[in-house]
């Protein structure tokens, strides 16, 4: 018999042999111990089972993080359910598609939600059964708990969209478990770890990395409705020794007044990921006691693939790490479809092992374009360097072809790295369309309207051209006041590119008291 790797059999486990240990805390004192947890969950698994959820239907969470998101994740598991969370960044129109795409069963709502999810339920879906999110869910008698197989789908997540519309990915509880095994193998992960959910959980990033592995393992995930970057330094000072964000929220952190004081030193694993890391981010880190760890991943492979251990990070800022130990990943040329081994040569990255998902919900044909001879054909432009440590330098699809040359936006980003601090908080390399060129190369600077010291062309040329060579230099500069971004916290390269060139096309006067 295969071994049950779900969420739900461990926290029953739990149950059993730590009753006591603290699993879930939320906003306002709300918690739950491992034996609550369960039985919450129980509980809840009769509630929808009773409005005829059955294995392999999906059912949904319409909510911000919440310790109910967790719950309703463990009932879905206990029937043999998909779980399925949804944005809560989403609009209407958005969240009705989503919907209907998945064919959710079952949606469970938190009261914040209400609301808008009376209106997306009065646009029509397939949903047969709305539940309110509250207390009076837990009171009944539990539901057994049904035996999973590791690869039954455990819960489809939705991409952030940045370079298509969305797709659903299904991650089974294989998918999830061994991602979760891989952290733990770099990073020595312990039962007594406190995890800061403080990224968004309808996220692979916030969901397992590392909350849901957290409490498997009898931790605490302490949720936090949203991120405050004030609550998030208070938190990384009493008690947090997990987490994971996005630069943007690093960054947020470190701009705090009372930053500088802090002690950091109780935090064991802060891993960044979901977009480039700034070299001076984890410099302004490292000068405070706590190193950042870079690492590369996406959704559809539950989702950490990299990570640079604490100690190489300070030689190899720019580097995303080595790949993690039961995920085999090659780059491949994607002209010739040949393994590219020799350092400094791009290729795409591609990624096999037990953490891969299983393709997109009803979508055979993204299916088939992602996973092709048995490699996940991930997109993203990576190169070695002589120890094996992987850099990554754009997207296949974001290559920038100006006068047949082809230019890496990475490559660029990272020679012009030293400009942002300051006035300047991020920076991105898109290429615009140009009549005579085919493209050109544009920076985007991130920078608050008004701030004084920021880089003009001129020397933004010239800190690129100080490494590059002169036709990836970019051919202009502007300026944005925030950089567009994804519910997740990514840069949305597609908005960046089309404010770009709006920019570019137009008088400069005409772009807005945010581009210079």
């Amino acid at each position: 018999m295969r071994p049950d790797l779900s969420l739900a059999a461990a926290v029953a486990a739990l149950s059993v042999n730590a009753p006591g240990a603290t699993s879930v805390v939320g906003d306002h004192g709300v918690a739950f111990t491992a034996a609550e947890l369960d039985a919450a969950a129980g509980s809840l698994a009769a509630v929808l089972a009773e409005g005829g959820l059955r294995a392999g239907d999906p059912v949904a969470w319409a909510g911000r993080n919440d310790p109910g998101l967790l719950v309703t994740l463990l009932a879905a598991q206990r029937i043999g359910a998909v779980f399925v969370p949804l944005s809560f960044r989403w609009v209407e129109a958005e969240a009705v598609s989503a919907l209907r795409h998945c064919g959710a069963h079952t949606v469970v709502v938190h009261p914040e939600q209400a609301e808008q999810y009376a209106r997306v339920a009065a646009a029509g879906t397939p949903v047969r059964r709305w539940i309110t999110w509250g207390e009076h869910l837990l009171t009944g008698s539990p539901l057994a708990r049904r035996r999973l197989d590791p690869d039954d789908i455990a819960v489809l997540l939705f991409s952030s969209g940045t370079t298509g519309r969305p797709k659903a990915a299904m991650l089974s509880h294989a998918n999830l478990w061994w991602s979760a095994r891989n952290m733990e193998a770099v990073l020595g992960l312990r039962p007594d770890d406190v995890a800061l959910g403080v990224a968004p959980l309808c996220h692979v990033g916030g969901l397992n990395c590392f909350v849901m592995a957290t409490v498997a393992r009898g931790g605490t995930a302490l949720l936090r409705r949203a991120f405050d970057p004030g609550r998030t330094l208070a938190d990384m000072t009493s008690g947090v020794t997990l987490m994971f964000g996005v630069p943007a929220m690093y960054s947020a952190v470190s701009r705090l007044p009372g930053f500088a004081d802090a002690d950091l030193s109780g935090v064991r694993g802060a891993v960044v990921g979901g977009a480039p890391v700034p070299v001076g981010l984890l410099a302004t880190y490292r000068e405070h006691g706590l190193e950042l760890l870079p690492s590369w991943g996406m959704t559809e492979l539950s989702p950490a693939g990299t990570l640079l251990p604490p100690h190489r990070v300070a030689d190899k800022p720019c580097s995303v790490g080595w790949p993690l130990p039961y995920l085999d990943l090659r780059l491949v040329d994607p002209d010739t479809g040949e393994t590219v081994t020799a350092p400094g040569v791009p290729g795409e990255l591609c990624a096999d092992g037990p953490q891969v998902f299983s393709g997109y919900w009803g979508d055979e044909r993204a299916t088939t374009a992602a996973l092709r001879d048995g490699w996940l054909h991930t997109g993203d432009l990576a190169t070695w360097d002589a120890e094996g440590a992987l850099r990554l330098v754009g997207r296949l699809a974001e290559v920038i072809n100006t006068g047949g040359e082809k230019v890496l936006p990475g490559e660029v980003e990272e020679s012009l790295a030293p400009l942002v601090g300051g006035p300047v908080t991020d920076l991105v390399v898109v290429g615009v369309p140009d009549a005579t060129w085919g493209e050109v190369v544009v920076a985007v600077l991130e920078a608050p309207d008004g701030a004084d010291g920021v880089p003009d062309l001129d020397r933004v040329r010239e800190v690129a051209g100080a490494v590059l060579a002169r036709h990836k230099l970019p051919k202009d500069a502007i300026v944005l006041d925030a950089l567009p971004r994804s519910a997740s916290g990514k840069v949305d390269r597609r908005a960046v590119r089309d404010a770009a060139a709006e920019c570019v096309a137009a008088p400069r006067s005409d772009c807005g008291p945010a581009a210079r």
